[in-house]
Parts: structure tokens; C-alpha cells; sequence
């Protein structure tokens, strides 16, 4: 039931909610990773079953592809697809021009990719994503495993000279194993407090040999929606430069979202 969300979630909901009124029919559209955009599929197959609403959806993870199939959305590949109308993700961080820290799920390859091929991406947050300065979530970093201590070390050196606070870098793991993503590759993730300069860190970052992709989207979203516990709802558009507010309100009924929970 709604009304039995925390205030987390609620908000993740409500940002969610709101972003489905871009996705129309016939689209073909990017499907993000985590628990936020969790939300959005359920969302989008919520109208899909009670709408009609015909959409092509395109997973950035295989826990999206199940849980869209799951819930009536049919879902093909970028390959199927080529382009897309729109892609809604959430994010680990933004900051005032909407620049982004993503990868918390261990999906940012793809992520990156469907987004970069995108008429239109849309970010869905709680309101704690938003920062002034990003950094303060790991920034996460796809590498392949051969060398990848290696790396790691080149990464460590390259941190000499960048505008950062801390250095640390760490192998994700999985329980006791490293963590692997889709493609089967490792994430390291720099605990870096703030980044100075994160157009200069992506560009850097990625010429290191064993770096396959890093989690920092510069120039990629359009719009970021934030929702908050009580309903607002803050829908910020980079381009228009434009800010709007709307609320949604909680009603006591059973709904899809009753087993969705971080």
C-alpha cells in the first residue's frame, strides 16, 4: 500500500510517477538500473496493463530486462532498437548543471551507453541525490579483470595531480568474490570525497589501459525529477532552464509497488 512507504521510498515513487507523463506511445525507451528506476518500470507497466500504453523498452541491466518482462513490458536490444526516444535512469549523485555519479548498481556500461544514444535522458532521484559538488559517493570505475590491481595502481597515481579530497580506491565485492557486472568485468571504486573538475576526471580516467568506462555522465541529462517523502515533486530541465513543482498524493489502495523496497 502507498501509504505504508517510507519516506524514501515515497519520494523515489512519486519521482518516478511523475517522469512517466514523457514516455508516450510507440517509444522506444531506455529502462535504468536500481531501485529507483525500479519504480519507473513498475510504473510503466502499471500502464501498460491498465492503460494500453505500447512502449519498447531497453534494459540496462538483466535484473531490469526480468523485472520488465515481469510486468508486461516488451522489451528488445540496442542493437533491435538503434536509438531511442528516451532514456529514465536514476542516479547516485547530481549537482546544479546535472552532471551525474552513476554506477552504485554496478551498471553504469550500459547505462552510459543506452543514455548516450538517447533523443532524451531523464534522471528520477530522491532529493539526497542532489549535491553542490559531486564526489562524496564512490565514483565507480568498469575495469577488466586481467591487471586490474594494476589498475588500480595507475588510478591511485593518476589521483596525484586531480583536484580531489581523498584517494582511496577498493575492489567491489560480492560477498567474499569480487562483484562482476554484465559484461564481466570488475568495478573499483574511488572513494574521492569531492571532485574539483569532473569533466577532467572522466577524460583522464578513461586513457587509463584496463579502464573500461567511469560512472561520471557529463552533458548527458536533460532533466532531473526529484521527489520527496511528502509528494512533491521538483522536475528541473537543463535546456529550458526551467523549474517546476507538482505533488502527488497517497491513496489507501493496493497497487504494483507494494513489494518494491530498496
Amino acid at each position: 500500500m502507498a501509504t505504508q512507504l517510507s519516506p524514501i521510498d515515497k519520494a523515489k515513487f512519486v519521482a518516478a510517477k511523475q517522469a512517466t507523463q514523457y514516455v508516450e506511445d510507440g517509444m522506444k525507451v531506455g529502462l535504468g538500473t536500481g531501485s529507483t528506476a525500479a519504480w519507473l518500470v513498475k510504473c510503466l507497466g502499471e500502464m501498460v496493463e491498465k492503460e494500453g500504453l505500447k512502449i519498447k523498452g531497453i534494459p540496462t541491466s538483466s535484473r531490469t530486462a526480468a523485472l520488465a518482462r515481469d510486468v508486461g513490458i516488451e522489451v528488445i536490444s540496442l542493437d533491435e532498437a538503434k536509438w531511442l526516444d528516451l532514456t529514465i535512469d536514476g542516479a547516485d549523485e547530481f549537482d546544479g548543471n546535472l552532471n551525474l555519479i552513476k554506477g552504485g548498481g554496478g551498471s553504469l556500461l550500459q547505462e552510459k551507453i543506452v543514455a548516450t544514444v538517447s533523443d532524451q535522458m531523464i534522471v528520477i532521484a530522491d532529493a539526497a541525490k542532489s549535491v553542490e559538488t559531486l564526489g562524496n559517493f564512490p565514483l565507480p570505475i568498469e575495469v577488466v579483470p586481467f591487471g586490474w590491481q594494476t589498475t588500480k595502481t595507475l588510478l591511485e597515481e593518476t589521483l596525484i595531480g586531480m583536484d580531489v579530497l581523498g584517494r582511496k580506491v577498493t575492489l567491489r565485492m560480492n560477498g567474499d568474490a569480487p562483484f562482476y557486472t554484465d559484461e564481466g568485468n570488475h568495478i573499483l571504486d574511488m572513494h574521492l570525497n569531492r571532485i574539483g573538475n569532473a569533466r577532467k576526471m572522466s577524460l583522464v580516467i578513461n586513457q587509463i589501459p584496463g579502464v573500461v568506462e567511469n560512472g561520471l555522465f557529463i552533458d548527458i541529462c536533460d532533466i532531473v525529477v526529484i521527489g520527496y517523502g511528502d509528494g512533491r515533486v521538483e522536475t528541473r530541465d537543463i535546456n529550458e532552464g526551467s523549474v517546476e513543482e507538482n505533488r502527488h498524493d497517497f491513496v489507501e489502495t493496493e497497487n504494483l509497488f507494494a513489494d518494491l523496497s530498496d
